[in-house]
């Protein structure tokens, strides 16, 4: 692809052996707990729907034993939107995969085309649609940062992801690989990366977008994990907290709009606990920034909170 070596992304050179998917589900399932877990399995780091169809079907075949004795829930994948059509649905369907993500990536045409993605926004709304009717979850991958892409454009494909009904989304900014065309930009000065903290402000307002809506946000920025670090990593706004980074920013709005006009001696107060270090911030920002207001910041944890939200113990 344009902007993707997807080899050196998934960290793999080849198509791993049916052999090798059972012994990487029989690895991960010996890690999760057998009571109440729901368990699905992936195929993900290529076009699932784009290899031979016999293929596709001989790695699904691998799976179908963990349904019978009742241990996996479903199966999801990732593919391109021009990869879908009904023959290849009614495959995927007989084979209980349940959520497909497509790599929409943008919904803006211009920005398509100056990506060399091979595809339209046209082929994501068909293709989503066809999903949809056969009764799949959907999952719409966004790229901010793209060639030809600004915050008005990610913010309109975020909107038009969300009027796709999609179930889920995942916001992965743009990095320059080595061996892609976007490289060969770079190199000649015809194409800038977004810095992390562009990044950071284009993810936050997209997060709150999407969340607003209730679409399931799966993923923000790219995992070291995920085989992006080393000598393959060319430039772009990578960080391996940049989530953090992100819900960092979210609180840090919060707080600004909150106490912009209180001050005083000591500030208690009470978050959930899956929001205690978003809400401190990264490398404690946001106390910092509340420790100037107030002689004393504590944070407590509290079972009966849900997410971003704040209770003022002690101001």
């Amino acid at each position: 692809m344009f902007f993707c070596n997807q080899r050196k992304i998934s960290g793999h050179q080849k198509s791993p052996s049916l052999i090798e998917v059972k012994k990487i589900i029989e690895e991960h399932l010996a890690t999760i707990p057998k009571e109440d877990s729901h368990i699905e399995i992936g195929f993900f780091g290529g076009n699932f729907t784009g290899i031979e169809k016999q293929e596709q079907e001989n790695y699904l075949k691998v799976v179908q034993p963990y349904f019978e004795k009742g241990i996996v829930k479903g199966i999801r994948l990732s593919t391109r939107p021009d990869y879908i059509n009904q023959e290849i649905l009614n495959l995927l369907k007989r084979h209980k995969v349940s959520t497909i993500e497509l790599g929409a990536q943008s919904m803006d045409e211009d920005v398509l085309l100056k990506s060399g993605r091979g595809h339209t926004a046209y082929d994501v709304e068909e293709a989503s649609k066809l999903i949809r009717e056969n009764g799949f979850s959907l999952g719409l991958q966004m790229m901010i940062g793209l060639p030809g892409d600004s915050l008005e454009k990610s913010i309109n494909t975020a909107k038009k992801i969300i009027e796709l009904k999609a179930d889920n989304t995942r916001i992965y900014p743009t990095l320059i690989i080595k061996g892609t065309k976007l490289e060969e930009l770079y190199n000649e000065g015809l194409y800038k990366a977004l810095s992390v903290d562009e990044a950071v402000k284009w993810s936050k307002e997209l997060f709150l977008i999407f969340e607003k809506a209730n679409v399931n946000i799966i993923r923000t920025g790219l995992h070291p994990s995920e085989g992006i670090l080393g000598d393959d990593f060319i430039a772009g706004p990578f960080h391996q907290s940049f989530k953090e980074l992100v819900l960092t920013e979210i609180w840090n709005d919060l707080f600004r709009q909150r106490f912009k006009t209180i001050s005083g001696n000591e500030l208690i107060m009470r978050v959930s606990q899956s929001q205690l270090n978003y809400a401190i911030g990264y490398k404690g920002k946001n106390k910092v920034y509340l420790q100037k207001l107030f002689n004393k910041v504590e944070f407590k944890t509290d079972i009966s909170i849900f997410g971003r939200k704040l209770i003022i113990e002690k101001i």
